[in-house]
């Protein structure tokens, strides 16, 4: 999971969920399971290949769990690790202060 030596914590705190996707991928999967198509839809503007880079580098970091399913047509879902899942706090913090600076904004 973490392959090399970190002098901040920060840092590797940052290389875990430090994207611009990484964050909401994380949050609409605080929830539950979610299939691809379905998780993808509810980040509308991140295109196909930023979201495969995403949740690959969420499952490398052991975050998500990517289930596929031997189907046809193929079926994948995604949940959250419990590693991932300890973010849960972290990731309702960061979205009700967006919710704060909103209203602070109207």
């Amino acid at each position: 999971m973490i392959n090399k030596k970190y002098e901040c914590s920060l840092h590797l705190t940052m290389d875990f969920v430090g994207s611009k996707w990484k964050p909401l991928v994380l949050f609409h999967l605080l929830d539950g399971k979610m299939r691809s198509g379905e998780l993808q839809k509810t980040i509308p503007e991140i295109s196909n290949k930023m979201f495969t880079q995403t949740v690959r580098e969420l499952e490398e970091c052991q975050l998500i769990k990517r289930t596929v399913y031997p189907e046809v047509p193929p079926r994948v879902d995604y949940e959250l690790t419990e590693l991932g899942y300890s973010l849960k706090e972290i990731l309702h913090q960061m979205d009700q202060w967006g919710k704060d600076l909103i209203e602070k904004q109207d």
